[in-house]
């Protein structure tokens, strides 16, 4: 198999995936093999020579609910993966996140019954709810690739194929931290103390989430006028959704908040803010990860379609939503969730991490967590894959 170029399929629909597409492939470079990648990736990996049939934008879709709307855009940017792969198959299918699109695709391969091997590199979150999707996932894919040592032992149970890889941020990321350093980076004025406003970075999240963390910025800068807010821009797109939001709001407050646009191909402008900021106020999802092995502290929330939420309190298996606290199995960041995330509630909850003694037992906290994901026995992603393949 390694005599002749490799072809690998890959899908990611946000900018967390795009930095482990990016990597994977880098990865490969590294070790010597040929490989070629294609399917649907964002700029970091259009930046190590990937082919991306579709732009990564047209999977940011979240939500029970919101999905229903963009059915059947979705449905035929699968049917066109599967139009392509069927007249020139690639080796292996590698759906990096993204379960709801992703699974659907592997299972689809499956029943077209074409010669490839399917993976599905983040494990989908039926630890956590549906876990129902387990025998789905059995049927359609042949290897799981785990970001943490509990993901493979809850699949090691229902007998489906994993591998714990590791997170790759765990060993990217450094157990020192200097917030001073971060700051310089961005030419931030260390004498200055900084909160990062994180509303997600899909338009569905910023329309939904952007005036909750703008309206605790506003009754957080009547109480504290020192402090400056840092708001990540991914993307021009994102820069103006959030620039048509800030219009909105008094100029006393738009003049403590600094809109950070991105200038990198890697889009990590996101972890850059938080890593530069004394607290961090974040939707829930992958960022808060990353706030954590920043051992930065921070609050997270997140507002659902009602509908959504309603059908997901159902299906939840665990107390918890950010990751944090999952790996920890306890409360270690507050989470805001539903009708708890207002801006009253937001603004208190950073009011609170103002306090040097509680923000440094969440750091601590976070510290001991970095190392636990350092000291697992995790496996190498590309050999697992080309274990799978030949």
């Amino acid at each position: 198999m390694q005599n002749r170029k490799l072809k690998i399929g890959i899908v990611v629909g946000e900018v967390s995936g795009d930095t482990l597409g990016a990597k994977f492939i880098r990865s490969f470079r590294e070790q010597g093999i040929d490989a070629e990648f294609e399917g649907i990736g964002g700029p970091q990996m259009l930046a190590e020579g990937f082919k991306s049939y579709y732009p990564m934008d047209i999977l940011s879709v979240m939500g029970i609910v919101e999905v229903l709307k963009d059915i059947k855009k979705l449905f035929a940017v699968r049917d066109g993966l599967v139009e392509t792969w069927t007249k020139d198959p690639v080796d292996v299918f590698i759906g990096i996140d993204a379960p709801d699109f992703n699974l659907r695709l592997s299972k689809t391969l499956k029943q077209k019954q074409l010669p490839i091997k399917t993976v599905q590199y983040v494990s989908p979150s039926v630890w956590a709810w549906r876990q129902g999707r387990v025998h789905g996932i059995k049927a359609s894919i042949d290897l799981v690739l785990c970001l943490f040592p509990f993901e493979k032992a809850f699949f090691k149970k229902w007998d489906v194929p994993a591998a714990f890889v590791g997170h790759p941020l765990a060993s990217q990321l450094p157990l020192n931290n200097d917030l001073a350093e971060a700051q310089a980076e961005l030419g931030l004025d260390s004498t200055q103390k900084y909160i990062a406003l994180l509303p997600g970075s899909r338009r569905g999240e910023i329309e939904r989430l952007g005036p909750l963390v703008l309206d605790a910025a506003k009754i957080l800068h009547q109480k504290y006028p020192d402090y400056t807010f840092l708001i990540p821009a991914i993307n021009e797109m994102r820069k103006q959704q959030i620039e048509n939001l800030l219009a909105q709001y008094p100029d006393s407050l738009k003049a403590h908040i600094r809109l950070m646009e991105n200038t990198s191909s890697e889009s990590k402008i996101g972890r850059q803010v938080m890593n530069a900021s004394n607290i961090i106020a974040l939707a829930s999802g992958t960022a808060t990860l990353e706030a954590m092995l920043l051992h930065r502290p921070m609050v997270t929330f997140y507002k659902l379609h009602w509908l959504t939420f309603q059908i997901a309190k159902l299906l939840v298996k665990i107390p918890y939503f950010s990751l944090p606290n999952i790996i920890a199995g306890k409360k270690v960041i507050q989470e805001l969730i539903q009708s708890e995330a207002t801006p009253e509630n937001l603004a208190a909850e950073i009011e609170k991490l103002m306090d040097i003694e509680a923000a440094q037992i969440q750091v601590m906290q976070h510290l001991t967590m970095h190392k636990q994901l350092l000291s697992g026995n995790s496996e190498d992603p590309v050999k697992a894959v080309l274990d799978l393949v030949q």
